[in-house]
This record gives C-alpha cells, sequence and structure tokens, in this order.
C-alpha cells in the first residue's frame, strides 16, 4: 500500500506570482464602477466635512519656569552659625512643588473652575467667560432636559452655588480638559511649558488662555511662599513688639533724668533706677538687633524662594486657525474609501471562491 506523501509544497514561483496579481488586477477591474462609485462617495463626505467643520481657534501662551536655589541661603546660615547668629528655620520645603507640579495645576478643577468664572476683560465686566462658553457650544440647548442654565446665576460667590451649579461646572471642566486644554513640555529637558487652549470662539480662547495662565502662577508662588511668607510676618511682628518696648525703655529712661538731673554721686541707692532701666535700654537694644538680622534673612530667604515665571510669548489677534482645507479633505476621504472599496473587493472575493460553493 503506498504512502501518500502529506507535505505540501508552500514556495511560490515568480510565475506564479505574476498570475496572481494579474487575476487580481482583473477582479478590480471588473469592480471598477464600484471602486470609482465609492471612491467619489469619499471625495464628496471630505468636501463635506471641511465646509462643515467649524474652525477652531487657538490660543498659546509659553513661560519659563525657574524654581529657586535655596544652596546660598544654607550657606549664609553657616557663615551665620560662626559668628554666633542663630537662625530659625526659614526655609521651605524645596520639594513641595517642582515644576511638573505646576502642569497639574492646570489641569485641576480649581483652576479651571475659578477660570471659567472669570469675566471676560475690562471691555465685558458683566460677561463671564462660563457665559461665552455656553453660547457657543449651545449647551442651553444640548442640556435643556436636564438643566435651566438660563436660570443660574454664575455671578454669585462659590459658596453660594447650588449642587446643580456645582454639577454644571464639574461636567464643563471634564469637556474642557478633553477638548479644549493642552498642556506639555516641548523639551523635557527644558523649564518651557505651553498652555494651549481650542475652541470655536477666538476671543473665548485668548481670553481663557491668558486667565488660566494667571490664575495658576499667582497661586503656584503664593503656595510655594506660603511658608517663607509666614516666617517673615512673624518675624516682622517679633520686630515691631521688641521696638515698642525700647522706645518705651528710651522713654522711661529719659523721664528718670529729667527729673532727677543732678543725682548725688555719693547716695547709691539714688542711682538704682537710672542703671535699671539703662539696664532694660541695653537688653531691649540687644534683642532688636538680633531680630532686626534675622528678619533680614527672612527677606532674603523669600526673595530666594520666590519662582521666577517669565512668559515668552503669549497669545494674540489673530489666533492660529485649525481647519480642513478642502484638497486635504478630498485627498484624505477619497484615499480612504478607495482603500476600503479594494479591501471590500477582495473579501468578497475570497469569500465566494472558498465558501459560496461549499
Amino acid at each position: 500500500m503506498s504512502t501518500q506523501p502529506h507535505i505540501v509544497d508552500d514556495k511560490i514561483t515568480f510565475r506564479e506570482l505574476v498570475l496572481r496579481l494579474k487575476g487580481w488586477t482583473l477582479v478590480f477591474w471588473d469592480k471598477k464602477r464600484f471602486i470609482v462609485l465609492l471612491t467619489l462617495l469619499g471625495v464628496l463626505l471630505g468636501v463635506m466635512a471641511s465646509l462643515l467643520k467649524k474652525t477652531r481657534y487657538v490660543a498659546e501662551t509659553t513661560f519659563v519656569l525657574e524654581e529657586s536655589d535655596l544652596g546660598g541661603l544654607s550657606n549664609l546660615s553657616g557663615l551665620a552659625s560662626m559668628i554666633g547668629l542663630n537662625l530659625p528655620s526659614l526655609g521651605s520645603e524645596s520639594g513641595l512643588f517642582t515644576g511638573d507640579n505646576i502642569m497639574e495645576l492646570y489641569r485641576s478643577q480649581r483652576m479651571i473652575s475659578s477660570s471659567l468664572l472669570s469675566p471676560m476683560g475690562p471691555d465685558a465686566p458683566e460677561e463671564l467667560l462660563i457665559h461665552r462658553y455656553i453660547a457657543f457650544n449651545k449647551l442651553d440647548r444640548k442640556w435643556k432636559k436636564k438643566v435651566d442654565l438660563a436660570a443660574m446665576d454664575f455671578t454669585l460667590p462659590r459658596d453660594s452655588f447650588s449642587v446643580q451649579q456645582d454639577s454644571v461646572i464639574r461636567e464643563m471642566v471634564k469637556d474642557i480638559r478633553k477638548e479644549n486644554l493642552g498642556v506639555e513640555k516641548p523639551d523635557r529637558k527644558l523649564n518651557i511649558i505651553k498652555i494651549s487652549i481650542s475652541s470655536k470662539d477666538e476671543a473665548f480662547s485668548k481670553v481663557f488662555n491668558e486667565t488660566l495662565v494667571e490664575n495658576v502662577n499667582q497661586f503656584y508662588k503664593e503656595t510655594k511662599t506660603k511658608k517663607t511668607a509666614e516666617n517673615l510676618s512673624i518675624l516682622q511682628s517679633q520686630a515691631d513688639s521688641v521696638r515698642r518696648v525700647l522706645d518705651q525703655s528710651l522713654e522711661g529712661l529719659a523721664r528718670f533724668q529729667d527729673r532727677v538731673p543732678n543725682p548725688n554721686p555719693l547716695l547709691q541707692q539714688g542711682t538704682v533706677e537710672s542703671k535699671s532701666r539703662q539696664v532694660d535700654v541695653q537688653a531691649a537694644g540687644a534683642v532688636y538687633q538680633e531680630v532686626v538680622k534675622n528678619l533680614e534673612i527672612a527677606k532674603i530667604n523669600h526673595r530666594n524662594n520666590t519662582p521666577l515665571i517669565q512668559i515668552i510669548d503669549s497669545p494674540r489677534f489673530p489666533l492660529e486657525e485649525q481647519k480642513i482645507k478642502l484638497k486635504t479633505g478630498i485627498a484624505a476621504g477619497a484615499a480612504l474609501f478607495f482603500i476600503l472599496a479594494l479591501l471590500y473587493v477582495y473579501a468578497g472575493t475570497l469569500y465566494r471562491r472558498n465558501f459560496a460553493n461549499s
């Protein structure tokens, strides 16, 4: 009994390859009308997309963030300890905020919502950014079955907002993060940060970008220097208090000397009060001198701890436009539907050859 070989030779010659390509070319040629019609449909859809897709306006702000360096203050503290100055802990934690943290602040709900509740600018102080956002997105129509946006007063203090108002703002913040806001570092090695806002309204993009950048950078500076500012305030209060004590001691010594201008040097008891008041003046003067030294060092620390945020580029009219050009829409639609037509013909032919007759 002869054994049938079960090994199939899967090699293909150049001639067979040419024949297969020729065969598929004939198949596609037979379906040329279908392929052309589908390609024309893609061209039509591309034209419609380029005409119906609304233009988006992009406002971009780039700034450089220079973190403070407290190394110089450490050296200053070391020198101060050598001459007998006992400096308090005046610095703040340098790792509390870094350059990446400010990027997350731009995405935070607090910063975005506070910017939305800001006015459009000096030309329209009564119109808030949130009103403009609702208008060009037509949210009053889209959400009319859920909420009545026209009845909501967003000019009230934030603590007076209702639960429904907070829910509306939360949904807007989510949409802005997803559709409008871009926060990135063009180069990870540099401390340059780019903030971009894109929307259908040119004025909204510009004003919202500027407002968000101002709010976040101001909050970042205040938080970064909060501890040093508190220490500076305490030392200033101590200096003012000690200065008042010193002034009172000087005034008391002057009154005593005016009352007893020429005390008898042979009577020691008469000089006790004078010497006591002089000791008070000297003690208050020494304390005041020490506090003033620490106060000046605290001022230097506060200035060194303040981050430098320098705006490089800010949005200006006219803003950059994002839209689908007519040529781009035609080319993309034609290419996409041409490929889809070829795939459809190819899959349909394979199905008929292998499964239709089985």
